[in-house]
């Protein structure tokens, strides 16, 4: 089995490492730190020790001085460690935590900010082009996605929906995040019509046949899950009217392809130039924490409907890029590339499409999408 390196790049302070499932923390982690004291919470017995003890962990940790870098893994399944965790980083023994999770919501209701200063926060994203090099096939990222445990299975659409039947069991439902499994299933697939798109929550209620402030709560344990996520207008010296509502998206191209359904009525090329801009989305969205952290994602979207999908802004950054897909571009695809040129001339203009030229038009640059994502390093 070929090894990928991983651009994520590690700490020598204590670290969050977060995650959805599958992403790859654990092997990650294992590779980079082969001799840590290693605590994984996802075996039961384990899971059970801490959970009735969590001062076992200081145990471990005076038992074992050799070891100076401690991993715990999924750490949110035993939030009450993080005070332990926190009284020993006080102690200042040179000891390096490293705990990793695929939930933001226990770890911020147990008092993640104990540890504010005191632990970095780092993210694992699915992989990317620039990481697979040659074995990136963007055709298979658009149908399964780009996690590790999917593209490692010799059946990655069933893997898909075992992987989607594993979160909504053992997070959700085992977590008590909701009460009726029922509506959170039909919100999944209505809410999958939304990826790529200003998220309308009234609509999204109304399709599935639930209350607006229920649905709010389902957003929110998708985005706690990091399952999902939202990107903001870019309004920074706007000089025309914008919306002013958020753009959702799943955190994997593979994801939105399972959960969206697909009948006779509906274009494959709908579904495909969606999944196409969620999987620039999640490439962006990874190169920016991997290499420019000081990089905010945004979309910019006039009142009057003028739309550019990813605006990357921060210090020496600034870029606009549309997502096309086809294979040829046409003027009427560089309009908004072009309006927002006129109210930010500093910003570089990009328009990555299904073609195989690299051309320079009016100032934009209009690039094949496989070429664009293996530059995002």
């Amino acid at each position: 089995m070929v090894t990928i390196r991983r651009f994520l790049k590690t700490e020598k302070q204590s670290f969050f490492l977060l995650g959805p499932r599958g992403t790859g923390k654990s092997t990650f982690i294992r590779k980079i730190f082969p001799n840590a004291l290693y605590i994984d919470l996802l075996l039961p017995d384990v899971f059970r020790n801490y959970t009735a003890y969590p001062e076992r962990l200081r145990e471990a940790v005076h038992a074992n001085k050799g070891k100076k870098t401690v991993i715990i893994d999924e750490v949110q399944k035993v939030p009450q460690l993080l005070e332990v965790v926190h009284s020993l980083i006080e102690e200042k023994q040179g000891i390096q935590f490293i705990l990793t999770g695929s939930s933001a919501r226990k770890l911020r209701k147990a008092g993640v900010n104990l540890l504010a200063g005191r632990a970095l926060m780092k993210h694992m994203h699915p992989f990317i082009a620039a990481e697979l090099k040659g074995l990136f096939d963007l055709k298979k990222a658009l149908e399964t996605g780009m996690i590790p445990l999917i593209l490692n299975s010799t059946n990655p659409m069933s893997s898909l929906q075992t992987y989607i039947d594993l979160y909504l069991r053992e997070e959700v439902q085992m977590g008590g995040l909701t009460r009726n499994m029922g509506n959170f299933s039909r919100f999944l697939e209505a809410v999958s019509f939304s990826h790529g798109a200003i998220l309308n929550i009234s609509n999204v209620a109304r399709e599935c046949q639930i209350e607006r402030k229920v649905v709010e709560g389902y957003i929110g344990i998708l985005e706690d899950l990091l399952l999902a996520y939202r990107i903001p207008v870019f309004t920074r010296r706007a000089k025309r009217a914008v919306a002013s509502h958020r753009k959702f998206y799943f955190f994997d191209a593979g994801i939105y392809s399972v959960l969206r359904p697909s009948g006779p009525l509906d274009r494959p090329e709908e579904k495909s130039g969606v999944a196409l801009e969620g999987l620039v989305a999640q490439h962006i969205r990874a190169w920016i924490d991997y290499s420019h952290p000081g990089c905010q994602l945004y979309y910019w979207r006039t009142s009057a409907g003028s739309e550019v999908d990813f605006i990357i802004y921060g210090k020496n950054i600034f870029l606009a890029i549309e997502v096309k897909n086809s294979s040829t571009i046409h003027p009427q695809d560089l309009r908004a590339l072009k309006s927002f040129g006129e109210d930010y001339p500093e910003a570089k203009k990009h328009l990555v499409y299904r073609g195989k030229e690299k051309l320079l038009r009016d100032g934009i640059t209009i690039q094949p999408v496989t070429e664009f994502l293996h530059g995002l390093k």
